[in-house]
């Protein structure tokens, strides 16, 4: 996809109802009367001014709490130039259109997904244009109507001024002209950043008075008329198969409509709708529907992993271990560099299986009719709604309309939509709209979990002390394993990440894999394998220079080196700079105070990584007090490139450190017989608000560059910087997660 905004054909201006101005996105086919309805009624997609100078900014990504839906609007407002104060914000539906080969879809201006950090990437150079757009064509509405040059007129806060005759205009009062304008071709000016009002600055987040008002669509909240309701009883174990329903009792059930099965996939083939076998049981309300469930009767085969457990995987990882694995990093000569070293520290540390947990869980309203289909779902990736239900249905995807709602927690569980294809499916069986809804226990038992993994650390220096050969060895079930399309050789590529520490910085350097065999579904987990890697990359670095006498901090600072580069990646086009990463550091170990004494019992520690082109640290400093672990204090440093909304990057920072704090500490998903043990959270443990830090210190830096994401970044350092602290308070060392009570033993 062309994603530039000079591609003109893709920008339609026109009126709105009331006789506004509407700035938005030629439609192509690619949203269904549905959307055109009630839904997604704007007439513009970006932009809608109406005559009262009211202005309505759309937001066309998911908003799962990242703050997205804030600071997109921002960029169209600053460049637009209005008063933020005056802002309303609409979430826009999923907008696709006919790709040139016209076999195929694609966007129709902004990719929609939320996913790696990328929504502020992507939307830097499109929205702020959108929004530059929109305010050029109002002022050659103005000019036009004074007979002066465009060019002798400035805007401000929504007006519209002529310096030399005084004349000032409102943007509502010239909408209706602007409307019949045609945009110039060629691409507008845009705002120096010492000119921003708008972005740059600490705003609060647009939806949150909904929010705590109860107001804000969530997928729970959401319904459509002659709606029926979906729970399904699924598969007790990995991979088990249907071998018979008997739905006497069940369809006996007042309220209960239908009974319907869907087949899961094989063992040996791909999750491309469903990832378990199931029987879905149809009722007029939720509570029908689940006392439905309870009185079916279902016959289930045998699980091909019946005897997969924990301590079986762990076992079979160290086992595999002993020998060699596929080297799927070499550069320089590993080997040889490891046997000339003066010395060769190496450890190994262990990472569990672990559930997104969404606090609100799966759920999606379908309805299959004759004229297409309408999706309202919280979903991350609306384009692969689409994709699935055209799959399953063959019905041209012009006519499926996606609503996104706003996510009750996303952390790449809802880059996932089988949920969307259980209720696609369904409706198309009963003829009616469908929601789907999953129970906490059906979330925990049938969640596409973070991979766990047994990473065996080696490194070796010289007679100096310097690092002259790094190798990170990684026994996982691998994330992408069953994902259609991908090699059984190319899986790795999802486990280990070509930035992550110390690629390109260690003269001889070497990865090795082992791909571990389990039959729980894996996909992404919140900065996905960085969460994995990290820890056992920086727990290591620590550990390692304790070993070797030498400051944790400085053994760090000096494999990055000194040198201001920018090294491109040949994986992914990414660029890592490790002096910005030594910058944020460094930053953090002074705001901290590294190296100054603590009282007995307490201790710091310090991580900082590379995730999705952002820079984080974290110093963590931990009181230890007969084996009750508190996090007095967390000291985090961030590059994210410019900071759009600096108060929504401190909350994501403070947000991704809770959610680490709590992962690190009790969360482990567990495997008995084949089948997941966890499946609520008596037993899947989250942390209590007395177990979060008591103060929590974050810096962003002041940086030139693009803004890059935020989502993602403060997570995989912090469980390293935590368990090193740890460290340094008890002297105990933690080498595999969770913590549990591994500080009590």
């Amino acid at each position: 996809m062309d994603t530039m905004l000079t591609r003109r054909r893709a920008i339609q201006i026109g009126a709105t109802a009331t006789g506004g101005l509407a700035l938005g996105i030629a439609f192509s086919g690619g949203e269904s009367d549905a959307a055109r309805g009630k839904e997604g009624g704007k007439i513009g997609l970006y932009v809608r001014i109406e005559p009262d100078s009211r202005v309505t900014i759309g937001a066309p990504s998911a908003e799962m709490g990242q703050g997205i839906n804030t600071a997109l609007p921002m960029m169209v407002a600053e460049e637009l130039d209005v008063d933020w104060a005056q802002v309303a914000i609409e979430q826009m539906p999923l907008m696709i259109k006919k790709s040139d080969d016209g076999q195929s879809y694609t966007w129709v201006h902004f990719p929609q997904g939320a996913g790696g950090s990328n929504s502020i990437i992507s939307g830097w150079p499109l929205l702020r244009e959108a929004g530059a757009r929109a305010r050029r064509l109002l002022v050659m509405a103005a000019a036009a109507r004074w007979k002066v040059p465009a060019g002798e007129c400035i805007t401000s806060a929504g007006v519209i001024s002529h310096t030399k005759s005084k004349r000032t205009l409102r943007y509502g009062d010239v909408a209706a002209e602007a409307a019949t304008l045609t945009d110039p071709a060629e691409a507008p000016k845009l705002k120096s950043r010492n000119d921003y009002r708008i972005l740059g600055k600490p705003t609060r987040n647009a939806q949150s008075l909904a929010i705590v008002t109860g107001r804000e669509e969530f997928g729970v909240d959401a319904e459509m008329p002659g709606m029926l309701h979906a729970v399904i009883a699924r598969a007790p174990a990995f991979d088990v198969q249907i071998q018979a329903v008997d739905d006497a009792a069940a369809r006996a059930v007042k309220g209960v409509k239908h009974v319907v099965r869907l087949d899961g996939p094989k063992a040996d083939e791909p999750y491309t709708t469903v990832i378990a076998a199931g029987v879905a049981v149809v009722a007029d309300t939720l509570w029908a529907a689940m006392k439905g469930r309870e009185a079916l009767k279902v016959t289930w085969s045998t699980s091909p992993w019946a005897n997969e457990t924990t301590e079986g995987s762990r076992a079979e990882a160290v086992r595999m271990m002993r020998g060699r694995g596929q080297i799927v990093n070499n550069e320089g000569d590993f080997d040889g560099a490891i046997k000339k070293a003066a010395r060769v520290v190496e450890h190994v540390y262990e990472v569990p299986y672990v559930s997104h947990a969404t606090l609100e869980p799966q759920n999606c309203i379908a309805h299959v009719h004759a004229n297409g289909i309408d999706i309202v779902a919280p979903t991350q990736t609306p384009g692969r709604a689409s994709r699935v239900a055209n799959a399953i249905t063959g019905v041209d995807r012009g006519k499926i309309a996606v609503k996104m709602t706003r996510l009750g927690g996303g952390f790449g569980r809802r880059l996932e939509v089988d949920y969307v294809a259980e209720a696609v499916l369904i409706s198309r069986e009963v003829k009616a709209p469908v929601r789907v809804f999953w129970t906490r226990e059906d979330d925990l038992a049938h969640d596409f979990y973070r991979p766990d993994g047994r990473h065996h650390m080696i490194l070796g220096v010289d007679e100096a002390g310097k690092v002259i050969a790094w190798k990170h060895r990684l026994a996982s079930a691998g994330k992408n394993n069953r994902r259609e399309g991908v090699k059984p050789e190319e899986i790795w590529q999802a486990d280990f990440y070509e930035m992550d520490f110390p690629g390109k910085l260690v003269p001889n350097f070497q990865r090795e894999y082992f791909l571990l065999p389990s039959g729980a579904p894996r996909r992404s987990w919140r900065a996905p394998g960085h969460t994995a890697n990290a820890f056992a990359i920086h727990s290591f670095l620590d550990e390692a220079a304790r070993e070797l006498g030498k400051d944790p901090l400085a053994f760090q600072l000096e494999i990055l080196g000194t040198e201001d580069r920018d090294i491109p990646w040949e994986s992914d086009g990414a660029v890592f700079n490790p002096a910005r990463l030594a910058g944020v550091l460094k930053l953090a170990a002074e705001r901290a105070g590294w190296g100054a004494p603590v009282p007995a019992g307490r201790g710091r520690g310090i991580a900082g990584h590379f995730t999705f082109s952002s820079y984080c640290a974290h110093v963590v400093e931990v009181s230890v007090v007969n084996g009750k672990l508190t996090v007095e204090r967390v000291v985090t440093a961030i590059d994210c490139g410019f900071a759009v909304n600096p108060l929504g990057v401190r909350a994501q920072v403070e947000g991704g450190i809770n959610d680490a704090l709590s992962v690190a500490l009790a969360q482990e998903i567990t495997v008995k017989n084949g089948a997941v043990v966890e499946r609520n959270f008596d037993t899947y443990r989250m942390m209590r608000i007395d177990g979060s830090p008591k103060a929590i210190d974050v810096h962003i830096v002041d940086s030139p560059r693009d803004p890059t994401g935020v989502g993602e970044p403060p997570v995989p350092p912090f469980a390293p910087a935590l368990c090193n602290a740890i460290f340094a308070a008890t002297g105990k060392r933690i080498r595999r997660l969770p913590i549990g009570d591994q500080l009590s033993l």
